[in-house]
């Protein structure tokens, strides 16, 4: 009889395997990624129309590939390497000064030749799991004392200096956002986080102030239309691209304002085609697709930290934050809201750096719903004997 069990347990168990509804999410994201980068790349070659196209499909290839990897991988393993993790992402961040690609006066990319690794976007899983390590260990410490908190803060400190070198500041901007969100969800006492925020804001601040670029971006921002030609002329482009598309939309493929109009379509700026292509109606799909995706990972996180498993509590709350504070940036700045920031719209911008890591945080999900669920039968399991 115990044995009968033991095999009906199996049996559901390989049923139930992932959490479907986030899987079929990332996978129709992804599919809607591949179709808005095709319709907002084709006119910038006439010669080769799905060249981007041809790419991003690569890129997909090889991202879903390193799921199906992850996803046998135990999360325990991913504490054990949360630290080379880092220190590898820092090298990676010293060596892309010295002989990344500079593209637009930015060197932030390693070429590979498939495409260009971006190590960035590998420092926000690497910081993510590391914070996720060091709560696990010393989320006391981090309730009761300042040195508990500041120390997480020093780790992003570094990584945000190398970053700021490329220069990247979208990135420390999600890194600060994500660290703050987590830390106050372990506890950090209310004085301490209002101390750090104001600290960050103060230094965001500066940044742009002593920075000509982000200076005129910024300006640029509160009244795009005094030089609409000019340093306003990718926001009203935008701009117009959203005010076109109404509620329907002008139809897949109809865009106009891709058609040379708008620099960067088919990445930081591909809202502004998916708004004007499918409308109003095509955006709160999307909206509510990615609000789905990250209700799921906070879910997730905080399922995790009810039953006492911390690192996978802490990691999926902190893959939430990320994807939801991305996606808030992104449509702020498409949209007028927020200074220009290069940031790209989860799972639909092309980039392969953003989609493989992007698709390494899913895997993770994924990996600790499913070991979630495992422990639940077990324990089903155990009660039955």
């Amino acid at each position: 009889m115990r044995r009968l069990i033991r095999i009906n347990t199996q049996v559901n168990a390989q049923s139930m395997l992932y959490d479907r509804a986030l899987l079929w999410t990332v996978i129709g994201l992804m599919i809607f990624g591949v179709l808005m980068v095709t319709s907002a790349s084709m006119a910038m070659s006439e010669n080769r129309p799905f060249f981007y196209t041809q790419r991003e499909l690569v890129q997909l290839g090889l991202a879903i590939t390193v799921m199906l990897i992850v996803l046998y991988i135990p999360i325990a393993r991913w504490k054990q390497a949360s630290m080379p993790l880092l220190l590898l992402t820092i090298i990676l961040l010293i060596v892309v000064l010295f002989t990344g690609s500079a593209i637009k006066g930015a060197s932030r990319w390693i070429p590979l030749g498939i495409f260009n690794f971006q190590p960035a976007e590998l420092s926000k899983l690497a910081l993510f799991c590391y914070l996720a390590s060091y709560l696990k260990r010393k989320s006391d410490e981090v309730q009761s004392s300042f040195w508990g908190f500041f120390k997480p803060m020093t780790v992003m400190l570094v990584l945000s200096l190398l970053l700021l070198k490329q220069p990247d500041l979208g990135t420390v901007i999600v890194l600060f956002s994500v660290t703050l969100g987590i830390l106050f969800i372990a506890g950090a006492r209310l004085w301490q986080f209002i101390a750090i925020l104001a600290t960050g804001i103060f230094s965001v601040v500066l940044l742009i102030l002593f920075e000509p670029y982000r200076l005129t971006r910024f300006t640029t921002f509160l009244d795009p239309w005094k030089d609409p030609t000019g340093s306003g002329y990718q926001l009203t482009s935008s701009l117009m691209a959203i005010g076109n598309g109404g509620f329907w939309g002008q139809g897949l493929g109809n865009s106009v304002r891709k058609l040379g109009y708008l620099p960067e379509a088919h990445t930081d700026f591909i809202f502004s085609i998916i708004a004007e292509e499918l409308g109003y109606f095509g955006v709160i799909m999307i909206l509510a697709l990615l609000f789905f995706l990250t209700f799921k990972a906070l879910s997730i996180g905080y399922r995790s930290l009810s039953v006492g498993a911390q690192f996978s509590g802490y990691l999926a709350c902190q893959i939430g934050i990320w994807f939801g504070f991305q996606t808030f940036v992104n449509i702020g700045v498409t949209s007028g809201m927020l200074p220009t920031k290069g940031l790209t719209l989860p799972f639909i911008s092309y980039g392969g750096s953003s989609l493989i890591i992007m698709s390494v945080a899913v895997a993770l999900l994924l990996r600790i719903d499913f070991e979630f669920r495992q422990e639940q039968i077990q324990a089903r399991v155990r009660v039955k004997k």
